[in-house]
């Protein structure tokens, strides 16, 4: 192999790296509707509960790691971005648990990240944080597509115009507040100080939330292990790779690359909870399929 095709070949295996990450950490994203119907609480106290538990994790790895005090030192410009940031991921997870338990596990979740890229995309093109490349364009207009073609024939999953609207504000909550990690980390902040700040921040906003709901639940066996699994798993883990895979891929493909939550929960939702979908529903769903491969398949270079 030559010089030039081995300096080539490292920018497209780190590229690689970046979606694979992204892609886990979406995976990981899926299984939490499913565990989340499994506990008799409110939506909105299990989003709380999660936000708690693994905004605690992700805080607690970002003072270990070390880059949390730097990052704090850079000014009250930078705070008040980490503020925006924490309310955002305040506003995605709880919309997103109601949008769940309104119109199903599947299409809630399909609705959510499925219109994320769509979000992502048009941020990233007002706040000029990257061009819009071509396979954004198809990849994203699948999932668009992807999306209606589920909502319109989703209904033995019990869509409804709600559920479909809370998660559509969900959706808009994860593309800012994941264009306001991405800016942060793309500048060159420390990734865990960044989303420990985010998600610790947003789980103290949403403790009187929690408080005030009743947490009894939480001491439960099964509302003390869906919580920390929605915490330390789904919410600490799952960011940590979210987090390293934004240090080298543009939010915009990020957003589209988290299409793996929505097939992760759609499959689940109709083999673990019984959920039904049409053909029209089920040819959604491929599409949305088809759109993430799209995007991760590598680019070829001459």
């Amino acid at each position: 192999m030559t010089t030039t095709e081995v300096s080539s070949a490292a920018p497209a295996r780190r590229r690689l790296g970046g979606s694979a990450d992204i892609v886990l950490a979406a995976s990981l994203w899926g299984t939490t509707g499913t565990v989340r119907s499994l506990v008799h609480a409110s939506p909105v106290a299990v989003g709380a509960a999660r936000l708690l538990i693994g905004g605690a994790f992700l805080f607690a790895v970002a003072v270990r790691g070390g880059g949390l005090r730097p990052l704090l030192a850079r000014g009250s410009r930078t705070r008040l971005i980490l503020l925006l940031g924490a309310a955002l991921v305040a506003v995605y997870q709880v919309a997103f648990f109601c949008a769940v338990a309104r119109t199903g596990v599947a299409t809630g979740t399909v609705v959510t990240i499925g219109s994320g890229p769509v979000f992502a995309g048009l941020l990233s093109r007002v706040l000029r944080m990257g061009a819009l490349t071509p396979r954004w364009l198809l990849s994203t207009a699948g999932a668009v597509a992807g999306c209606a073609a589920l909502t319109l024939g989703g209904q033995a999953a019990g869509v409804e115009p709600v559920g479909v609207a809370l998660a559509l504000i969900s959706g808009f909550g994860y593309a800012a507040y994941a264009t306001v990690a991405s800016y942060l980390i793309t500048r060159g902040d420390d990734s865990r100080a960044v989303l420990g700040t985010l998600f610790g921040g947003s789980g103290v906003l949403l403790l009187p939330v929690l408080l005030a709901m009743g947490p009894g639940w939480l001491f439960t066996g099964t509302g003390a292990a869906a919580a920390l699994y929605l915490g330390v798993i789904t919410t600490g883990l799952g960011y940590l790779f979210y987090g390293r895979g934004l240090r080298t891929t543009p939010v915009a493909a990020a957003t589209t690359l988290t299409l793996a939550e929505p097939a992760v929960a759609a499959v689940l939702g109709l083999f673990v909870l019984g959920e039904h979908l049409s053909a029209l529903a089920l040819a959604g769903l491929a599409l949305l399929a088809a759109s993430l491969v799209i995007l991760t398949m590598p680019t070829r270079s001459r």
